[in-house]
């Protein structure tokens, strides 16, 4: 793998001095065992002006974090699946208000719980269908089973969904099952992070008529060259595949997931388009430099730039930011961010509390990885480690301060 390019930060109105500082307050989390290892990226004007890594992709062999170090990105996938429905969209297949049980029709008569407990749920007609603008926003009522938070969350679990799927069910079979588990609320009424993106993948393939990872493979990874990024890692790259790390319950220091972690290593029998990828740190830029130059990368298009725009914009109804619009049990969100089709979107810098600018779009993965692509700076900020969950550190806000003390003009 060629390094990547990159310039002197002054050059880009980045202090290089103060840079540094994301390299010094990163490495204090691994010097006292919190993060087993991390690397970060931050581009201005389409150059990179910092690299960074320190630390281990695994801390009992010691193996150091290197530029091609490989990732689980979860979440990060989400993007993903919603550029590759779009794309879709821009053929004409289908129209974002279609019912999803147009293409599923397992999704034909959803149930919300009204009452009830997990054994015994009391359930109603939805009002509404849940349609394909739904399950890119997270307003279609779908959960995850990782959530202890209402009984719905109980029922996922309970049909096989916590970290994963049922043993042997395809993406078209998990489909199947979601379907009959009841909603949290009406679609289009509140929001909820949830395995909507898994069923945007599905639809994918039903669509398109292939598989989900044919699919990147051939319309989106193969175009912009990102060789590293797969729904598992092939024998070539397990050896630069980082360990997932969980913090000790006792101690708070990095401890290895191997149940988690060994999912990576193999083909998949579902290809989970909200979590399922794995990339690096040089693949990620390349798909977050696509975003920030409007759907294109080195003369290849993929989408239009009216139409990647249209997905960083927020659509929740009436403007409201994700913490505004929210389900009263869904506490995953933070104020002053709104929802697009595919990406979290900042719409009250100071409602959030962090310098970020007003547009900013990207998201993060459960594993504590995350990028974002800021319009206003020209800036695209690219962080990947191996710690689960996300929410283990304040990370993301760090970065965002650390980042944006450094621009000069």
């Amino acid at each position: 793998m060629s390094p990547l390019p990159s310039v002197d930060a002054s050059e880009l109105d980045l202090d290089p001095g103060r840079l540094e500082r994301i390299e010094r307050h990163f490495s204090r989390y691994v010097e006292a065992g919190r993060l087993p290892g991390f690397s970060v990226l931050v581009s201005r004007g389409g150059q990179i002006g910092y690299l960074a890594s320190g630390g281990y992709r695994d801390v009992e062999t010691k193996a150091p974090v290197a530029e091609d170090t490989v990732y689980r990105i979860y979440s990060m996938t989400k993007p993903v699946t919603s550029l590759a429905l779009m794309m879709l969209f821009e053929e004409g297949l289908f129209d974002l208000s279609d019912p999803v049980a147009k293409f599923l029709p397992e999704f034909a008569n959803p149930q919300v719980m009204v009452g009830g407990s997990s054994l015994q749920p009391v359930l109603r007609p939805a009002a509404e269908p849940i349609r394909l603008w739904h399950l890119l926003t997270h307003t279609a009522g779908m959960s995850y089973g990782f959530f202890y938070r209402h009984p719905v969350d109980a029922l996922y679990r309970a049909a096989g969904f916590e970290w994963g799927a049922p043993a042997g069910a395809d993406l078209a079979r998990c489909c199947e099952l979601w379907a009959g588990l009841p909603l949290l609320f009406d679609p289009g009424s509140s929001w909820s992070y949830s395995h909507a993106t898994d069923v945007v993948g599905r639809l994918v393939e039903v669509v398109a008529g292939k598989r989900l990872d044919d699919f990147f493979a051939e319309r989106i990874f193969g175009p912009l060259g990102m060789g590293d990024t797969a729904f598992y890692v092939s024998n070539g790259a397990a050896e630069r595949l980082a360990t997932l790390y969980m913090p000790d319950a006792v101690s708070g220091r990095a401890t290895p997931s191997s149940r988690l972690g060994r999912g990576a290593a193999r083909q998949p029998a579902a290809h989970f388009g909200g979590s399922g990828l794995v990339s690096t740190l040089g693949d990620y830029y390349r798909f977050a430099s696509f975003l920030r130059a409007g759907g294109e990368l080195d003369g290849v298009r993929l989408v239009g730039r009216r139409t990647l725009a249209y997905m960083a914009r927020n659509h929740l109804p009436g403007g409201h930011d994700m913490a505004a619009f929210e389900h009263p049990i869904a506490g995953e969100s933070e104020p002053g961010v709104g929802f697009g089709l595919g990406f979290s979107v900042v719409v009250d810098p100071v409602a959030m509390k962090v310098p970020a600018s007003l547009g900013e779009y990207g998201w993060g993965g459960a594993a504590s990885t995350t990028f974002w692509v800021d319009p206003v700076e020209d800036l695209i900020v690219v962080f990947m480690t191996q710690l689960l969950p996300s929410s283990t550190y304040p990370i993301r806000r760090e970065l965002h301060q650390l980042v944006h003390q450094a621009i000069t003009a």
